[in-house]
């Protein structure tokens, strides 16, 4: 059957060149070229079309009846559309060797393409080639940016007694996701995952600082009139959300499948992990009659490796969005602090 269709694909290609070629003027040097290009082209889209529906059909999307049949109405739109071009060729060419404007026509079918010149002058250009759309996209890729509050949790320490200010205290978030389909044929659940770099800050309030003495590290009054003492911690780190939600499908004539979940609610639940940074410590007092800004950085005993937990939920690419580390901002300590962040966040793809 498949050597059946093979030649009505040929069959038609060639009655669709022989009724232009009783019309054309071989006269036209440019006109051979031009036709050679169009029957190549709509040869090379017939090979890619039929290429799309034997994938189909290895997929047991269509069955072998009717992947023929699309085989057939290919051949036959990719006939009539050699003979439509050719046409318009014919009359281009004349049109402007009547107004002794003659010049090359761009007959391909690229996607994109950028010449510098025309004809035998060209001196660049620059092409991308046509290939099939993907039937159906699993996974997409998104931007996340996160920002919010955040504090410790102290043992035995309530969060509005805690030595950081809850309104200057906050963190950011950067990354770069990828979001895959788990179900063939459904939306409900997104396995969420990528990379973001994460910056945790404490305003510490009560003319406090941190201090390092050999493993302990501590907050201590400072020697002097502070104004501002500010910890921060960066962390790079891998994110793991389930995200589930409502979701639409849309299918295109073509046989593209696509899922979409935009305007719709969705709660994610997961987790991170990944390595700190060294931490940095911003102080402003006045020493002298001056304000003195001092930025120290160093370990400050910060555990090398962070994870935790963290979940949103929200509608469309806005969430809110909570996290907590399970590890403890120092490494060792008499007391373990743990981050804890709330704020916004937004999945833009």
């Amino acid at each position: 059957m498949q050597a059946i269709t093979k030649h009505l694909v040929y069959l038609f290609l060639f009655i669709a060149v022989s009724q232009v070629n009783a019309q054309v003027n071989d006269s036209i040097p440019k006109l051979e070229a031009l036709k050679e290009a169009i029957k190549s082209s709509e040869r090379n889209a017939l090979k890619l079309e039929v290429e799309v529906i034997n994938g189909r059909l290895e997929a047991k999307e269509i069955t072998f009846e009717e992947a023929e049949q699309l085989k057939k109405a290919a051949a036959e739109k990719r006939a009539l559309n050699i003979g439509n071009r050719i046409e318009i060729a014919i009359n281009r060419l004349a049109f402007l060797d009547r107004n002794k404007d003659v010049q090359d026509s761009d007959e391909n079918q690229n996607v994109f393409s950028i010449k510098i010149g025309a004809g035998n002058k060209e001196v660049l250009g620059v092409s991308t080639k046509r290939t099939p759309p993907k039937q159906d996209i699993r996974t997409g890729n998104q931007l996340v940016f996160a920002v919010g509050f955040n504090n410790a949790i102290i043992d035995g320490v309530s969060l509005s007694d805690t030595p950081y200010k809850l309104g200057g205290s906050g963190f950011v978030e950067l990354g770069w996701l990828w979001n895959t389909r788990v179900f063939k044929d459904s939306n409900f659940l997104r396995f969420k995952y990528g990379f973001s770099l994460q910056w945790n800050k404490l305003d510490i309030k009560d003319n406090q600082y941190f201090v390092q003495d050999n493993n302990q590290t501590t907050l201590q009054t400072f020697d002097g009139d502070l104004k501002r003492a500010k910890f921060r911690t960066t962390s790079l780190v891998i994110p793991v959300h389930f995200e589930f939600g409502p979701w639409n499908k849309k299918e295109y004539k073509d046989g593209r499948v696509r899922y979409f979940n935009h305007n719709k609610f969705k709660i994610g639940v997961g987790g991170y992990a990944g390595v700190n940074g060294k931490a940095v410590q911003k102080l402003t007092y006045r020493a002298d009659g001056e304000r003195v800004k001092e930025k120290i950085r160093r370990n400050f005993n910060t555990n090398t490796f962070t994870y935790g937990l963290s979940a949103y939920i929200g509608v469309d690419a806005i969430s809110l969005y909570a996290k907590y580390d399970l590890a403890p901002i120092f490494e060792n300590q008499l007391v373990d602090q743990n981050n804890i962040s709330l704020g916004v966040r937004l999945d833009i793809d």
